[in-house]
C-alpha cells in the first residue's frame, strides 16, 4: 500500500496544494507482537519529512512496544517513505543520486529544482544525500552478489577487467568489471597499485564470484603479480592499447621530448600567433587586402583557383594552416598522436612552399618574417637529426599498429577505440611477420630502442593473443564460445565518465581532491544503466526506492561511521595554527629536548 496522503495530492503539485507543511499521522500497523505479546503505546513524536508526493510535511508517528519482549514496532508505511531519523524520503535521495552521478547536475541546480517541488534543502545536504545514495547502492549490490554470480554463470562465467585511476597524490581507485555482462562487480581504494594491496582485493572477488575464465588488464607489475598469485593458470591477457602505448613511449619518447622542448625553447607557436595577430590587424584595416582575402576564401570553398594572392594574405593563410595542426590528430594521445611532430612537418611544408616563390615576393616583409621563424627551427642541425630518428621510429611503430589493427591513424574513435573486428589468428600472424621482418631485425641490431621493443614483444607474447575460450554454461553441458576483448578500454571509459561528470559539476579540471573524497563504490552507479543488473539488484522490488527502503538503516549508519573514521581529519585548532606566519621557526624556539 502506498501511503494514504497520495489521495490528497492527485495531479496537483505539492507546492500549490499546501501553503504550510501539513501534519500526517502514522501508527505502527501491528496489532500483536511476533512473540504473541500485547502492544502498548511507547511514544508519539513529530518529524519533519520531505517527499515528492507531498513536499515537506510533519510526520506524527506513534510507536508501539511489546509488553513481554519489549520489541519496538514502528509504522511500516512511514519506514517505506523515509529512513528512521532521516528527513528526506527515499524518492528524494534516489533523485539526488541520479542527478549527481548519472545526469551530472550540480548541487545548486538540484537545489533549485527541489525547491520548485516544495522541498527546501541545502547544498551540503544534497552532498550528504549523494553519499547516502552510494552507500545504499553498495549495500544493495553486496546483498545481490549471488544473483549477479548466477547471471554471469548463465553467460558462461566472467572475464575480469582490472584497472585503477589516480591523480596527483590521491589514492588509487581500482575497479573490477565483467566485460561479458558489462557489470562493475567490485571497487576499492588503494594507497598504491602494488601486489600486496591488490591481492586482498582479488581474493575478495574470488571468494564471492569464483575464478574468472580470463583476465584483461594493463602491464602494471603489481596487477600482473597479483593475478598470477590469486588466479594461477587462468587465461591472462594484456590490453593491446596499453601494450602499444608503452612500446611507443619507450621507442621514441626521448626524441619526441627533445622536439617538444626545442619548439618550446624557440617559442615557435607564440611567435606565429603574434605574427598572425599583426597580419589580421593589417588586413582588416586595409579594405583592398580584406576584399582579396575574402575573395580567396570564397573561391577556395567553391574549388576555384585563385591568382595574384597578396603576400600578406598568403602569410596569413599559411600561419592559420600551421596552427591548425590538431586537425590531423585522432584523439588517441601520445604515442599514437604526435602533435609536435605533425606541427614540425607543417613548418617544413610551408618552408618548401615559400622557397618556390619569386625572389621579389620572398623579400616582402610579411613573407620574410614568417620565413625567419621557420628557419630558426628547421635549420637547427641537432634537431634535424632528432626528427629524422623520430620519423624512422614512427614508421616502424605504425607498422606494429597496423599489424595489431588498433589505434590506426585513419581511425577517429580516440580513446574509445577497441581495435578493428579482426580475428586473433590474423593479428597474431601479422605481428609474427612484423617481429621477424628483416627491416625490424636489422634495426634492432643497430639501435637499442628497437632491441627493447622486440624484447617487450617477446616478453608479453603469450598474453597478447587471446584465442576464443570454450565454456560450459548449463547443467546440460551446452558449450559457449567467448572471445575476450583486446583492450581494457571498457574500464578506461568508466573512469573517464566519472571524472568528466565530476569536472562538469564542479567546474574544476583537477580531480585530485575529488578522488580523495570519492567513495570507492561510486563506479557502481554505471550499473544502473544495465537492465539485467537492475533486475538482480531490485530482487522483486519495483523501484530503487523500494529496494533501498528494505535495507537495514543500521547497516547504513555503520558504513557512514566507517567512512568518517577513515577520512583524514585535522582538528579545528590545528587548522588555525597552521596559518601562523613562520610557524616552523616559532616551533623550534619553544621546543625543548625531552628524553623519552
Amino acid at each position: 500500500m502506498r501511503y494514504h496522503i497520495n489521495r490528497l495530492t492527485g495531479n496537483i503539485s505539492a507546492k500549490a496544494l499546501f501553503v504550510d507543511a501539513p501534519t500526517v499521522n502514522f501508527r505502527a500497523e501491528a496489532s500483536k507482537c511476533s512473540c504473541g505479546g500485547n502492544l502498548n503505546v511507547l511514544k508519539t513524536h513529530p518529524r519533519t519529512v520531505a517527499t515528492f508526493e507531498i513536499g515537506q510535511f510533519i510526520a506524527h508517528e506513534t510507536e508501539l512496544c511489546c509488553q513481554d519482549c519489549k520489541k519496538t514496532h514502528r509504522s511500516k508505511e512511514l519506514c517505506e517513505l523515509v529512513a528512521p531519523k532521516s528527513r528526506f524520503g527515499f524518492d528524494v535521495m534516489v533523485s539526488v543520486g541520479n542527478s549527481l552521478f548519472l545526469r551530472c547536475r550540480g548541487e545548486k541546480e538540484i537545489q533549485n529544482k527541489l525547491k520548485e517541488q516544495n522541498i527546501p534543502i541545502s547544498v551540503r545536504e544534497i552532498g550528504y544525500l549523494g553519499k547516502r545514495f552510494i552507500i545504499y547502492l553498495a549495500l544493495a549490490h553486496k546483498q545481490c552478489q549471488q544473483r549477479i554470480k548466477q547471471l554471469m554463470a548463465l553467460q558462461g562465467g566472467y572475464i575480469l577487467h582490472l584497472d585503477g585511476t589516480c591523480e596527483g597524490d590521491s589514492p588509487h581507485l581500482m575497479s573490477a568489471l565483467d566485460s561479458i555482462s558489462n557489470i562493475v562487480i567490485d571497487n576499492v581504494k588503494l594507497s598504491s597499485e602494488n601486489s600486496e594491496q591488490i591481492i586482498p582485493f582479488l581474493n575478495q572477488i574470488k571468494k564471492v564470484y569464483g575464478t574468472p575464465i580470463a583476465a584483461v588488464h594493463d602491464m602494471g607489475k603489481g596487477i600482473l603479480k597479483a593475478i598470477k598469485e590469486v588466479f594461477p593458470g587462468i587465461a591472462d591477457f594484456i590490453c593491446h592499447f596499453h601494450f602499444l602505448k608503452d612500446i611507443g613511449k619507450d621507442l621514441f619518447g626521448f626524441e619526441y621530448a627533445t622536439l617538444r622542448k626545442a619548439l618550446t625553447t624557440k617559442s615557435t607557436r607564440p611567435k606565429l600567433r603574434k605574427n598572425l595577430k599583426l597580419l589580421t590587424k593589417e588586413i582588416d584595416a586595409d579594405a583592398k587586402l580584406a576584399k582579396r582575402r575574402d575573395l580567396y576564401l570564397q573561391q577556395q570553398l567553391k574549388g576555384k583557383v585563385s591568382k595574384g594572392l597578396p603576400a600578406a594574405v598568403a602569410a596569413y593563410t599559411w600561419i592559420h594552416w600551421i596552427l591548425d595542426w590538431k586537425r590531423e590528430l585522432s584523439g588517441y594521445g601520445f604515442p599514437f598522436d604526435r602533435d609536435h611532430y605533425v606541427f614540425y612537418q607543417r613548418l617544413k611544408i610551408v618552408k618548401k612552399a615559400i622557397e618556390t616563390l619569386p625572389a621579389r615576393v620572398k623579400k616582402d616583409n610579411r613573407i620574410s618574417q614568417l620565413n625567419s621563424i621557420l628557419i630558426l627551427v628547421l635549420n637547427d642541425r641537432n634537431l634535424k637529426r632528432t626528427v629524422t630518428m623520430l620519423q624512422e621510429k614512427v614508421i616502424i611503430f605504425d607498422q606494429l599498429r597496423e599489424a595489431m589493427q588498433i589505434a590506426l591513424p585513419e581511425g577517429k574513435k580516440g580513446l574509445n577505440d577497441d581495435g578493428k573486428d579482426v580475428d586473433i589468428k590474423t593479428i597474431k600472424e601479422k605481428v609474427t611477420n612484423f617481429r621477424n621482418s628483416k627491416e625490424v631485425k636489422q634495426a634492432a641490431l643497430e639501435n637499442v630502442g628497437y632491441k627493447k621493443m622486440l624484447k617487450q614483444i617477446d616478453k608479453y607474447w603469450e598474453k597478447l593473443f587471446a584465442d576464443p575460450i570454450t565454456v560450459i554454461n548449463s547443467p546440460q553441458g551446452e558449450k559457449l564460445i567467448i572471445q575476450p576483448q583486446r583492450t581494457n578500454n571498457i574500464l578506461e571509459r568508466l573512469f573517464r565518465s566519472i571524472k568528466r561528470a565530476f569536472r562538469k559539476r564542479s567546474g574544476n579540471k583537477t580531480f585530485n581532491r575529488t578522488l580523495k573524497a570519492l567513495l570507492s563504490d561510486t563506479p557502481l552507479v554505471q550499473n544502473l544503466k544495465n537492465p539485467e543488473y537492475m533486475k538482480a539488484l531490485l530482487n522483486g522490488h519495483s523501484t530503487l526506492e523500494e529496494r533501498f527502503a528494505a535495507i537495514d538503516v543500521e547497516l547504513v549508519r555503520q558504513e557512514l561511521k566507517k567512512i568518517n573514521d577513515q577520512q583524514e581529519k585535522i582538528p579545528a585548532a590545528m587548522k588555525k595554527i597552521l596559518q601562523t606566519t613562520n610557524l616552523p621557526v616559532k616551533i623550534a624556539k619553544i621546543t625543548n629536548a625531552v628524553s623519552a
